[in-house]
């Protein structure tokens, strides 16, 4: 693989999509397909970035019970009176094993302006409008305000915000990390396209042994 596309230790950073509530509800209608088994992974990955203080990303999706912010595909749903992902519900908040204190709650009102919420130190949410992290967010800014290269991409959301958000980030010529094990609601085909656009994949024990290592980054894999 071209070296422009080989992850860099130094400037890695982590991002978790989706790792709300309501994708994990028993009865939810955006309940993620495998989202239990990919939990363990996503956790370990949080708190291995947070022990070795680099920065961690979570990108959340709120619904507004008129729909009127909700993607075209869903807002007919919600209009009509699907109650997911609202602002200020249980099921809108990250999951309690994901964050740095069961205490902490989503601030809506400054997600939905466009700010992030500082979640822990160098750890922070925002809302994501659409599928991709990256779109109308203020993430590109603030990855390149910390010198990021490298995102190390993982949540609930394979085949719509995750795979959305890597192609963003390969646009942006950002390095990008799928980590395997780390998704819900995904192929082994579609994750083994990802690897054929210069995307990195691993699993949870390779990429934080790999962010552990004292190699040179060239031997990411």
């Amino acid at each position: 693989m071209t070296n422009y596309c080989v992850p860099e230790r130094k400037g890695a950073a982590l991002l978790t999509l989706s790792v709300q509530r309501d994708f994990l509800a028993p009865c939810s209608p955006v309940r993620a397909h495998g989202g239990e088994r990919a939990l363990p992974a996503i956790r370990d990955l949080v708190e291995g970035f947070r022990s070795r203080n680099a920065p961690v990303f979570h990108a959340v999706r709120l619904y507004r019970p008129d729909g009127s912010n909700v993607d075209a595909c869903r807002r007919q749903a919600v209009e009509e009176g699907m109650r997911v992902l609202m602002p200020g519900s249980l099921g809108s908040e990250i999951l309690d094993e994901l964050k740095p204190d069961p205490a902490i709650r989503l601030n809506p009102e400054r997600l939905m302006g466009g700010r992030m919420q500082e979640f822990g130190p160098r750890e922070w949410v925002f809302y994501r409008p659409r599928w991709g992290a990256f779109h109308d967010t203020p993430l590109e800014r603030h990855l390149r305000d910390l010198n990021v290269t490298t995102l190390v991409v993982c949540g609930l959301s394979f085949a719509t915000g995750t795979r959305a958000t890597i192609y963003e980030s390969s646009a942006r010529d950002l390095r990008t990390v799928v980590v395997t094990d780390a998704l819900a609601s995904a192929t082994e085909d579609g994750v083994r396209e990802m690897g054929r656009m210069g995307v990195y994949l691993m699993t949870s024990d390779t990429c934080l042994s790999w962010l552990s290592s004292k190699k040179p980054s060239s031997e990411a894999a």
